[in-house]
C-alpha cells in the first residue's frame, strides 16, 4: 500500500510540474508562431496553430528594416553598463555600512532603502530636465544613470545582509596577516558574497532589459534605442505587421532565454543560497 502511495503521489507530482511547465512555455511558443505568420493568418485563419507558411521573411525585415540590431547592441551596452556600476557602487557602500563602525550606518542605510519605495513615476520629469540640461539627453548615459541608481536600493539590501552572516574573525585573522581595509573587501569580502552578486546582477539585467517608460523618454531615434523602445517603433500608427512585430519581440526575448541556459546552475544557486542568508 505504501509503495502504491509512493508511486501514486511520485506521477501526481511530474504531472503537476509538466502541466505547469506547459503553461509557462506555452507563451513562448505562441511568439514564436506568431513570429511566422502575416496578420491573416494571426487572427482569422490559424490564430493559436503552427503557421501554414513559415514566413522567416518577418525576421530577414526586423534585422534589414527595423535595425533591430542596433537595438540589441544599445540594450547589451546599456545594461552591461548598469549592472558593473550598481554593483560596484553597492559592494562599497555595503561593505562600509555593515562592517565598519560609523555613526551614521544605519541612518544611511535606511536612506538607501527608501530609494526602493520612490516610483520611478516621480522621477521621470526631474530625471528629463537634468539630463537635457547637463547635455546627456539621447546618450547611453542617459539610461545607464538612472538604471543604475534605480537598482542600487535592492542591491545594497541584499548585499547587507549577506555581509551581517560573514563572521567578523574573517576580518580579524586578515587584519593579523597584514591585509589593510581594501585588501579585506576585495580579497575575503567579494568572494564570500559571490552568489549575492550574481542575484544582484539577474534582478538588474531584467529590470534593465525589460524597462521602457525611460527608454522612450531619454532617448530617440534609432542610434541610442533600445531593444524595447526599437519593439515599440515597429508598432504602425494605422497599420501594423504583427507577424514582424512578433519576430521584433522573439529576437529581443532571446538574449533572456541564452543567459538562462548557460546561467540556469548559477541563478538557482544564487536564489536558493538568497534565501537562506536574507
Amino acid at each position: 500500500m505504501n509503495e502504491t502511495t509512493s508511486i501514486f503521489n511520485k506521477v501526481l507530482k511530474y504531472f503537476i510540474l509538466a502541466v505547469v511547465a506547459l503553461i509557462q512555455l506555452f507563451p513562448l511558443y505562441w511568439l514564436f508562431t506568431f513570429s511566422l505568420k502575416n496578420n491573416t493568418e494571426i487572427f482569422i485563419e490559424n490564430p493559436m496553430g503552427l503557421p501554414t507558411i513559415f514566413r522567416w521573411e518577418n525576421y530577414a525585415h526586423v534585422f534589414q528594416n527595423a535595425n533591430i540590431g542596433i537595438y540589441l547592441i544599445n540594450s547589451g551596452i546599456i545594461t552591461l553598463a548598469a549592472i558593473v556600476f550598481s554593483t560596484i557602487l553597492a559592494t562599497m557602500a555595503s561593505f562600509a555600512i555593515s562592517r565598519m563602525k560609523w555613526k551614521h550606518s544605519g541612518k544611511t542605510l535606511l536612506l538607501f532603502l527608501s530609494g526602493m519605495m520612490m516610483p520611478a513615476h516621480a522621477a521621470l520629469v526631474p530625471l528629463l530636465i537634468v539630463l537635457t540640461r547637463t547635455g546627456l539627453y539621447n546618450t547611453y548615459w542617459a539610461l545607464i544613470l538612472p538604471y543604475a541608481a534605480f537598482a542600487l536600493p535592492m542591491a545594497i539590501y541584499v548585499f547587507v545582509g549577506f555581509f551581517n552572516t560573514i563572521p567578523r574573525e574573517l576580518e580579524e585573522a586578515a587584519c593579523i596577516d597584514g591585509l589593510n581595509i581594501y585588501g579585506i573587501f576585495t580579497r575575503i569580502m567579494l568572494p564570500l558574497i559571490r552568489p549575492a552578486i550574481a542575484t544582484v546582477a539577474i534582478f538588474t539585467y531584467l529590470a534593465c532589459w525589460n524597462e521602457l517608460m525611460f527608454a522612450i523618454s531619454f532617448t530617440s531615434g534609432d542610434a541610442n534605442s533600445t531593444i524595447t523602445a526599437g519593439v515599440l517603433n515597429m508598432a504602425g500608427r494605422y497599420n501594423t505587421q504583427w507577424g514582424r512585430l512578433g519576430a521584433g519581440l522573439s529576437v529581443a526575448t532571446l538574449p533572456t532565454l541564452i543567459v538562462y541556459v548557460l546561467l540556469s546552475k548559477q541563478i538557482q544557486k544564487s536564489f536558493t543560497t538568497g534565501a537562506v542568508k536574507g
